[in-house]
Order: structure tokens, then sequence, then C-alpha cells
């Protein structure tokens, strides 16, 4: 699923507000009367409950009775041309290979003035000197200075951006429909969950408050931000490197037009669209449109090999998929003859390097449909229901196939709603940058629907932006809100420690003054103490500020993180930054977020606390509380694509999402992850050991470790895998030069070595006993023999995603890693191969 950032003190209280003309229009003559809310009854009340807090905004007119029912809009569509089959011939040659997006690489390197580079900085420097206070800011430029938001008719100034350009101008578009149409009755279901593409389900609605809010449909809620933010921008993305936005008018009919044009090739209804690229705005448009155009929008992930590509477009029986350039579309060719259902394919970047039947570019796409009528598309729209499926997630598929998680146009307009109402955005100000790949839940929410719902502005990165341009492109984009994955902020926090070690000894000192008062004054924030730390200001202007404006976060709210487990040393690093990190826990069944951290209602290591609306219980605690980790609410997803067996392992009789993960409540009610079921690693002895934390403190003992793996499942004792921290070359994949954090490391060891090759080889004495001395740190905090770490063997290479052992969110793929180096752990434990189980 994610995805998505910091106060420098509490933050002004926003209300949030719909924006104006979103209240109910009467119901005319030919309206029928709404239906009662379907309530299911309430699953016993778990820890903690629900907060009552209404969220705003407003209420859809009575239901509408369908524009036409789904066969009289086949019957319709049944007069289009039909793409024939593709052809057979594939390109001789694959080009050269554009960069690719991979998560293991950092952000481009913090900017030379780093928390410990401004320590320079003297104390005479007044916060008039800062960067936030200059002239040339606006209160459009500062949300700390913003007024809560207000009903308007006009949008908001959109946000400063260099050589901004705009789209289409709103006055040469057709007339299209602006009104928001009457919410539509959901399709009548009995059933929670499904695993069919054409089924209905039944929604956990509340009874009142929170979770009780209308059913929409994507196409409504999106037709409500056009009506009241029309001419603000809706994205934004670098041509010829200067920013060219698209505004919410141009952006609904461009998704228009690609939704007729999906109809021309004959995209059948339920069928999916899979979407194969980079971020972009084409993927936005081609998302939208598919789903207005009745199919099911799948994204792809770049990294999947062509057979991996070829199981998700087979499995959402795809009619059309769209690829981002030659080399992803190499991959489509390579399986086109295994795809019965493909009809045709686009590509949305560069020229086609070999023109073949039924092949497009994206500009001829978006004039396929220029015959087909705004009447029969909106024929098709009115069939849309609420409680039916419009996109398909897949998993990562570490422990096998991929599973096609069904969300319903409710499970994503909804959680949109509660999301940005709990981290309070305001309509029309928001503003993301979208880098994170479309295809997993975290980064769609944030990036796509949320923006939709709270008209925000996306600024879509670089491809390469994991490589080093995503540093720029925040400082143009400047967001409100951000989000990365753990491993995203742990590289960002080794590029910043390794600029500040070449500080000079006086610049040293006044960052480590700064940042400890940063530390102090993040924990009073978080046991809610009023006192500010003597000197805080002063560190404030001279620091903190030029940290944030020179990473580009000087209006972000918030930062978040989620997707995978943070450390703590990571954590109170950016807090000493005044830069608090956000964790946020959710999954692609849960449309993303269930829990979230907000900047003045937060505990470190937590995940926070459930979105309103929304429910968590623990399954089968134990004496200190820890059980599985159940999900209740409008977010729980349909079911998965063609595997009943596994939607109803995913949801109990009742209802209840089972995430396999182990957590436990404090007694402020943030939720804490302690494990995943089946993670779990159980000796020869019958020991259930976590994984997780164990390895974390490797990490934070240790700072030249980049990834640690436990092993010992079905073992006499535990063991580890250990990769050291390296440099990437510009493919993203790990080389054999120790990083500079890595390197500082061995110098303070006066050791030489500059290669892992070299430290493994020779087994470098000082690097190796000073792990071991690590390691016996954390065995001597064990509460057992059996979670002590016996063995541990440092890898020649760094995990990741080319390699394999990483997803795309840099999640440990376990299965992956123990068969690669199965021989390894055969040698960690005397193992002659026919032993293994």
């Amino acid at each position: 699923m994610d995805t998505e950032d910091v106060l420098s003190c509490s933050p002004p209280h926003h209300e949030p507000v719909a924006p104006s003309g979103s209240q109910p229009s009467q119901a005319g003559p030919d309206l029928v009367p709404p239906p009662q809310k379907e309530v299911l009854s309430r699953p016993p009340a778990p820890n903690g409950g629900v907060v009552s807090i209404e969220p705003p905004g407003a209420q859809m007119a009575a239901p509408q009775s369908p524009a036409a029912g789904t066969l009289a809009v086949e019957n319709a569509i049944s007069h289009t041309a039909r793409a024939s089959t593709l052809s057979e011939e594939t390109p001789e040659e694959t080009p050269e290979e554009t960069p690719e997006e991979t998560a293991e690489e950092t952000p481009e390197e913090t900017p030379e003035e780093t928390p410990e580079e401004t320590a320079e900085e003297t104390p005479e420097e007044t916060p008039e000197e800062t960067p936030e206070e200059t002239a040339e800011e606006t209160p459009e430029e500062t949300p700390e200075e913003t007024p809560g938001p207000t009903c308007q008719t006009t949008p908001p100034k959109p946000p400063r951006c260099p050589e901004e350009t705009s789209g289409a101008p709103s006055e040469e578009l057709p007339a299209m429909p602006l009104t928001p149409a009457a919410a539509p009755p959901l399709t009548p279901a009995e059933r929670l969950w499904t695993a069919t593409r054409d089924q209905a389900v039944k929604l956990r609605m509340e009874g009142s408050g929170p979770g009780s809010e209308t059913p929409l449909t994507v196409h409504q809620m999106f037709l409500e931000t056009v009506q009241n933010f029309g001419d603000h921008p809706a994205m934004a993305s670098k041509e010829d490197s200067r920013w060219v936005t698209v505004s919410w008018r141009e952006y609904y009919r461009q998704s228009r037009a690609a939704a007729k044009s999906f109809l021309k090739l004959g995209l059948e209804r339920y069928h999916g669209v899979g979407i194969l690229g980079f971020n972009s705005p084409e993927w936005f448009i081609a998302d939208v449109g598919c789903i207005l155009a009745g199919g099911l929008a799948a994204g792809i992930y770049t990294t999947n090999s062509p057979e991996a590509c070829q199981y998700v477009a087979e499995n959402c029986e795809a009619n059309v998929l769209v690829v981002e350039n030659h080399k992803q579309l190499v991959k489509i060719l390579q399986v086109k003859d295994q795809l019965p259902h493909l009809k045709a394919i686009v590509q949305y970047k560069d020229e086609l390097q070999e023109r073949l039947p039924n092949l497009y570019t994206w500009a001829e796409f978006m004039k396929l449909g220029e015959e087909v009528s705004d009447e029969t598309l909106d024929a098709v729209i009115g069939t849309l229901r609420a409680n039916e499926c419009c996109t398909l997630i897949y998993t990562s598929g570490t422990t096998g196939n991929p599973k096609g998680v069904m969300l319903s146009h409710d499970n994503l307009t909804w959680t949109a709603a509660a999301a940005g109402v709990m981290t309070e955005l305001v309509y029309g100000e928001e503003v993301v940058v979208s880098y994170l790949p479309l295809s997993h839940v975290a980064a769609q929410v944030n990036d796509l629907w949320i923006s939709v719902k709270f008209a925000g502005t996306t600024y879509f990165a670089s491809p390469d932006a994991l490589k080093g341009s995503l540093g720029a492109t925040l400082k143009e984009a400047r967001p409100t809100a951000f989000l990365g994955v753990p491993r995203v902020w742990e590289k960002m926090q080794e590029k910043m420690k390794a600029a500040g070690a070449k500080a000079s000894p006086l610049k040293m000192r006044v960052a480590g003054w700064a940042k400890g008062l940063g530390l102090q004054y993040n924990y009073s924030v978080m046991n809610k103490e009023p006192a500010v730390p003597w000197g805080f200001m002063l560190a404030n202007n001279l620091v903190f500020k030029k940290v944030r404006q020179a990473l580009g976060l000087d209006r972000c709210k918030a930062c978040f993180t989620g997707a995978a487990p943070m450390t703590r040393e990571t954590l109170e690093y950016f807090m000493s930054l005044n830069l608090p990190l956000l964790e946020l826990y959710g999954m692609s069944e849960s449309s993303g977020p269930h829990t979230v951290s907000l900047p003045e209602d937060n505990a470190i290591m937590s995940c926070g606390k459930v979105l309103r609306g929304c429910r968590t219980k623990l399954d089968r605690p134990d004496e200190d509380g820890n059980g599985e980790v159940c999900f209740w609410g409008r977010h729980v997803f349909m079911g998965y694509l063609n595997m009943a067996d596994k939607t109803e392992e995913a949801l109990d009789q009742d209802g209840w999402l089972h995430s396999g993960d182990l957590g436990k409540h404090d007694s402020n009610n943030f939720l804490f992850i302690t494990g995943r079921i089946k993670e779990l690693i159980i000796t020869a002895g019958g020991e259930n050991i976590p994984p997780v934390p164990i390895e974390d403190a490797v990490k934070a003992e240790a700072s030249i470790v980049s990834n640690a793996m436990l092993l010992g499942d079905k073992l006499k004792f535990l063991s580890m895998f250990l990769t050291l921290k390296c440099e990437a070359d510009e493919n993203g994949e790990p080389t054999d030069d120790l990083s500079p954090e890595a390197l500082a490391y061995c110098q303070r060891l006066g050791v030489t070595a500059t290669k892992i090759s070299e430290i493994v080889a020779n087994k470098e004495p000082a690097v190796y006993a000073a792990i071991q001395e690590a390691m016996e740190r954390i065995n001597a905090r064990s509460t057992s023999n059996a979670m002590k770490v016996q063995k541990w063997l440092i890898l020649d290479r760094d995990f990741s995603i080319t390699g394999g052992e990483l997803g795309p969110t840099l999640k440990l793929k376990r299965p992956v890693v123990t068969k690669k180096y199965q021989e390894k752990i055969n040698e960690l434990y005397s193992l002659v191969p026919e032993a293994q189980g």
C-alpha cells in the first residue's frame, strides 16, 4: 500500500471545511427518494472505540436513477471499433536503457547547508536573516502564517513555482457537466467481501458520525473538485526544464478523453488497464480515465520482470497496457502472446522506435476516442457504483504470486476524505511531490486520491528522483507534506551525517548544541510538556529553519514515514533537527492508512492512532497485550481478485481484516507494531522470536551495517546475515565501494579499507571485532539465551530491489534471501543440503 513533514513548533489549528458549492442540491422530480443507509451491526467495541468527530464535507443529494443499465451501455459500446490482436513482431534491439527509479538509492545529496554546516553561523545573526522571514515570502508560501480555510468560490492563489506555465486555457474547453450528480444508489449486496470482479460488497457503514458519510464514486469526488477548484493547478511536471501545470478542469477533460479512447479500443467492463511506468500526468490520466470507462486500473511495478508483468496483466484480464517508454514496452512485447485479452498498447513517453499494429503514442491514443460521444461516456459513468471495484493494487508477492487487492470507489473516496480530515488538510492549499511507485497503495492514495479530494497540487519528480534529483524537486515544489519510506530517510540521514563529519570542530560543537535542543524540544512536545528549552528559538532561527529550506521542506506541515519499520536512531536524528517523522501504518488491504501519527499527537516508535471512523482490535492477546492487529472500517478492501480462499484467510466471519502483524496499545491508545506472525522465527526449541527488533538493534549499534536479517527458523540457534553500507551506481545497483558513513566508521577504527570485498576477504579484524562487540551488547539485553545471536556473516553485496532481496518499498523479502543464500545458511549451521526440510 504506501507512500507522505514537520512542525517547528506546535502547528496552527486549521478547522477543515468543505469547499463552497458542495451543499446538497434539491432533488428534482425525476429523483427517487434516497434509500435508507445500510448499517451493518457493529462488531464488539475493541480497545478504544471510535472518536466521535464528524468529518467536514457535504452530503450529496438524493440518489439518482441510473442513466443506463450495464447491458444498455454494452449495447451502446458494441458498435465502436474493436482492436484486433497484436502483431507477432518484436523489436530486434533494446535501446540504451533509461535509468529506472530504485528505492535503494538516496535522494539528492543534502545541500551544502546541512545542519552540521550551518553551525558556522554566529549568534549575531538575527531571525530577519533566515530564509523564512525574507520580504519575498508571502502568506500563501508560509503555512505557519496562513489563516484557517474559508469557503470560497474562486480558487486560492496557486503556490509559487519557478518558471511556471499553465495548461490549456479553460475557455477553449468544450462544454462539460460540472455539477456533481446525485449519489447513485448502491448495488444490492449481502456480503462484505467478494473475489469476483463484477460483484458488489456491503459497505461497513456506521449509523452516525465518522464512517456514516454518503458513499461517493471516484467520478463524483473528482467532479466536485473541478466545480470548486477548476482553475487551480492539479499537476505540475517538468518539460524542457520548465514546470508545466495542468488545471483541475483540464485534468478532468483529459481524463474523459482518455476514457473515450479506452472505450474505442474495446475496454470491457471490469477488465483491466495495466499502467507500467514512472509517475507522471499520463499515469494519473490513464488511471482516472480507465475508471470512468468502467475498467479496473492496475499499476505494475517498473522493476517487474516480463514474467511478473504478464502475471498481473493476465490476472486482471487487461484489454489495454499503458507503458512509459521503449524499455517497458519490450517487456510487454516479450509476453504479449500470452495475453489473450490484450487489445492495444499505449506508450506515453518518447517516440516509438518501431511501428506495430495496435501500438499507439500518447497523442494518438488521446485522439482515438474523439468519435465517442459524451452521451456514451456519461452512460458508462452513470453505471458506476460506490460499492463496486474500480482499482487493483497488486501486492509485492514476497511469499508467492502477487494478489490483486480489489478496492472499491468507496474505499478510495472515503479513505481519502478520512485521512485528509485527520491530518487537517486544507482545500486548495496542499502540495505533494510524487516519486514513490504509484503501483503501491501509499503513493497512489497520497499523491492521487487525497489530492483529488482536497484539490491539492501534485509535482512529479524525475524518474531518477531516488538517484539524486529528488532534492532539487523538493526545493522547487516546496511540498506541504512529504512521505518517505524508512530507507529514504535513512539514506538522507547518512548523507547529512557524512557532510557534517567534514565540518570544523567549532561547527560541529554548535551543531551538537542545536541538535540537543531540538531533541529535547520534540520530546517535550510528544509528552505534552509546555516548557520550551532555553535557547531553542535561537537554534531554530540559526539552524533548523535553514535546514528545512535547504531540504525543500520549509512549508512542510508534516513529514511521514511508512511501509516498513523505522529505527529509533533515525527517528531521534530527525527530531534533533526539528523535523519529527510521523509514522503511518496500514496495508494495501486497508486502502493505505489505518493508523496515523499527528504533529501534536504522536509517540516515538508508535504508528499513531486509528483513523477516525475505523476500529482496531488485537486478536488473541498474550500476557503482555500483544495480539494480531485487526482492522474494521470503510477502508477495508473488497477481496483478492479470483482468490476466494486467500480472501477468507484475510477476513474473518465477522468481517475483520487480519493484518498478520503483532501489536499492542499503550495507555494513550497509540499502536505499536511488535512483530509479524509470518516473520516470527520459531527455533527448534519452540521459542517464538520476532526478528525486526533484533535487526534494528544491530543497525543502531553498528552504523556500518546497512541491512540485517535474522536466521534460525526451525534451527537450534539464531544467526544473522549482515550487509555493509555502500555506494550505488547510476542504475541503482549496489557497488563494492563503501559509503561515506562506512568509510568514516572504518577510519575511526584505524582501518584503511575502502571496499566491502577488502573487509570480507581479510575479515578485517578491527571491523569484525567492533561488530562482535555490538552483538554482545545486544545479547546482553536479551531476555533469554534463545534470543541471543550466536553467529553472523557479512555478505559481499548489499540488498537491493534489483537484486530481488528488497520489495518496491524496500521491505526485506526474507524468503528470497533465504533461497538465494541457502548455501551460506548451511555453512553457518554446518548443515548438509539433504538435511534441509
